[in-house]
């Protein structure tokens, strides 16, 4: 059996004082093990049940895993084009690099990257941001979208709009979700079978802010539905 996770006194403790303010609420990861997922839950949890929203815990909680890992993959990649000296920058060298690190890395050797991320500077911040109209979850990344991976971040979200379920997807792509565009697919089909437009997820890059940010915003009262013109992804 799984050994259960026990979060210190402490920690619950700052994290139902900051719920009981009101204040918002940010927690950094290199690469999220065990502790960091009971964390991310208690804190999801704590805020949600604030607001009388507990049935929103899985829509939040699977979108935030799935953001998180598309954000340790961008920083992983990173460092793996460093190692293979390769020029992230140069798109024959990014082709090269991507190849490798479609075939090569999976979620199980995310851990033997952690300490290079820690000495790179590379981290992943998860910030949940709450009142009684809205409650928004951004997973953001201390580097920018470069500009070919923009291009295909925007062909993901126009790509998910064809699922309506990840049976689907999975059905169509079969074990070759990987680059598929797997997180943004799960994220925006939670959204519609929670019944919220999916356009309240987006992604937002700056090149002078120097960082990438996943945003799920989720209104508590009446949402009227945005222009369909609407992008979700915003690149500074």
């Amino acid at each position: 059996m799984p050994t259960e996770i026990v979060l210190s006194s402490q920690f619950t403790e700052n994290i139902k004082e900051a719920v009981s303010t009101g204040k918002k609420i940010s927690m950094v990861t290199y690469v999220l093990g065990d502790m960091g997922e009971a964390k991310l839950k208690y804190i999801l949890s704590t805020v949600l049940s604030s607001l009388n929203r507990t049935d929103l815990m899985e829509l939040f909680y699977t979108s935030a895993k799935e953001l998180i890992v598309n954000s340790t993959k961008a920083a992983i990649k990173r460092l793996i084009f460093r190692e293979m000296s390769l020029n992230i920058q140069n798109l024959e060298d990014y082709e090269k690099g991507m190849q490798f690190f479609k075939f090569n890395l999976n979620e199980r050797k995310f851990p033997g990257y952690k300490k290079q991320m820690q000495e790179s500077g590379y981290m992943v911040k998860i910030t949940v941001v709450y009142n009684k109209d809205n409650v928004e979850l951004e997973i953001r990344n201390n580097f920018p979208l470069l500009p070919i991976e923009a291009e295909r971040v925007r062909e993901k979200f126009l790509n998910a709009k064809k699922y309506d379920n990840l049976f689907e997807f999975f059905m169509e792509h079969g074990d070759n979700t990987e680059g598929a565009g797997m997180g943004i697919t799960m994220v925006e089909i939670l959204l519609s079978q929670s019944g919220f437009d999916r356009r309240l997820f987006s992604i937002y890059s700056s090149e002078s802010k120097k960082e990438t940010v996943a945003k799920v915003r989720v209104p508590l009262v009446d949402f009227k539905k945005s222009d369909s013109s609407t992008e979700q992804l915003f690149v500074e």
